[in-house]
């Protein structure tokens, strides 16, 4: 079965277009993908390229584009039979909210090797104001800190204290379920305003839509903005991956920090915590966001039906 004909049977099936994700997950489903003849290290991506270029270059295709954002294909004079729109909706409705996410996270930046990084949940219904939307897009979901010198004894400590070679680093993360091209820039300047105290910022999802535009206009953002993109791998934590890097910033916007610890009792217990770490040269992890193991990270996700 070559790509473009298990484009077609799985749209057949279906009865209503899909994306890209959708078509390869729902072949899969269907028992298609077994059938393909690929060898290919990125079956997805081929996938998407032989279907948009039979759309753009055949005029005799199969297919058209049926919408662009998000961007869904179907069988050209085919009737539509399923309703579409609860596939494709971002309000789709889950058995978990963002916040069911943020053990995820946690797992995934404590053992990854660009982050090593503790983190804290900061809950914004906590925070202080005096007026209608004062800390709306103030501070992120998460906050991180990575403490680089953990194992190290007194000692290295205090000679390294001596130097002032300080190599702490603070994150942001802004956590959404999924992304799609009508709420990607919403979320994404919400990280941005999230984020503007920090060293690196992110904007974090379960779920992205994994079309060609969407990606190009995430890297355009990234570039001009600099926060980046993780994509969560709930079903083997350690396969979550950094889409998009941060641009990390050398110097912490204070005045901003300050007004967190202000308005936020949590983002202001965080704070002391980590002054506390840095100055006894020790990570206390019971104040932060407990860090999963593989096993409760599995249960975790099996209980709160994650996918």
């Amino acid at each position: 079965m070559t790509f473009l004909e298990l484009v077609y049977e799985t749209l057949k099936k279906h009865q209503s277009p899909l994306s890209i994700k959708e078509i390869w997950d729902k072949s899969d489903e269907y028992g298609y993908r077994k059938n393909l003849s690929t060898s290919g290290k990125t079956p997805v991506k081929t996938l998407e390229a032989r279907l948009y270029l039979d759309i753009r270059d055949n005029p005799n295709s199969s297919f058209y584009q049926h919408s662009k954002r998000p961007s869904t294909f179907y069988i050209k004079n085919q009737k539509i039979t399923n309703d579409s729109t609860a596939i494709t909706s971002t309000q789709s409705k889950t058995a978990y909210n963002e916040r069911d996410l943020h053990p995820l996270l946690t797992s995934f930046v404590y053992s990854d090797s660009h982050f090593k990084c503790v983190t804290k949940t900061i809950h914004h219904e906590k925070s202080r104001k005096k007026r209608k939307g004062e800390t709306e897009w103030l501070h992120p979901d998460i906050v991180g800190l990575y403490f680089p010198y953990q194992n190290y004894c007194s000692q290295t400590m205090d000679l390294i204290n001596s130097f002032n070679n300080c190599q702490y680093k603070l994150f942001s993360f802004e956590m959404k379920i999924k992304v799609n091209f009508s709420n990607l820039r919403e979320y994404y300047f919400q990280a941005v305003s999230n984020s503007s105290w920090a060293n690196e910022g992110y904007l974090v999802a379960l779920d992205y839509e994994d079309d060609s535009e969407l990606q190009e206009e995430m890297l355009r953002l990234n570039n001009a903005f600099g926060i980046g993109f993780i994509k969560l791998a709930p079903d083997n934590i350690e396969q979550s991956e950094i889409l998009f890097p941060a641009r990390a910033s050398e110097q912490l916007d204070w005045d901003t920090i300050n007004r967190l610890c202000e308005m936020n009792p949590e983002y202001k217990k965080f704070i002391e915590s980590i002054v506390s770490d840095m100055r006894g040269s020790k990570v206390h992890l019971e104040e932060y966001d407990k860090v999963l193991s593989g096993d409760e990270i599995a249960d975790y996700v099996k209980k709160q039906k994650i996918k």
